[in-house]
């Protein structure tokens, strides 16, 4: 329901007694999730941390939603990543009509040098 909602990425992870006397951590994930890096703490990811007090003991959840990128700002952050990459048409280049060359075996002129005082 997540990920149909619009969400780039979702994670879930269930932690505690599930079933029996040891504790276990259960990691559920889907689509695109960064970790790390400013975007990740600020603005693309949603994070919510609930525990629920049952007969066996405590059981975590927590959820982490990863936004779309919005330009508008309504959904999601206004930025894209920093790591989107945008590919650009060639320019157009126009082609020699005959061969050339360069001719690299010529010294350079040296300045001429300053006298010390």
């Amino acid at each position: 329901f997540i990920m149909e909602s619009g969400a780039k990425g979702a994670e879930v992870i269930v932690s505690g007694k599930l079933r029996g006397a040891r504790a276990k951590s259960m990691k559920f994930s889907e689509g695109l999730m960064i970790h790390s890096g400013h975007a990740a703490n600020a603005e693309y990811i949603d994070l919510a941390v609930r525990h629920v007090e049952m007969r066996q003991g405590m059981l975590g959840v927590q959820v982490k939603i990863m936004k779309r990128w919005d330009t508008t700002g309504e959904i999601g952050p206004k930025r894209p990543l920093p790591d989107t990459i945008s590919i650009l048409m060639a320019k157009e280049e126009a082609l020699p009509t005959n061969p050339y060359s360069e001719n690299k075996n010529v010294a350079p002129t040296q300045a001429p040098a300053v006298p010390v005082a």
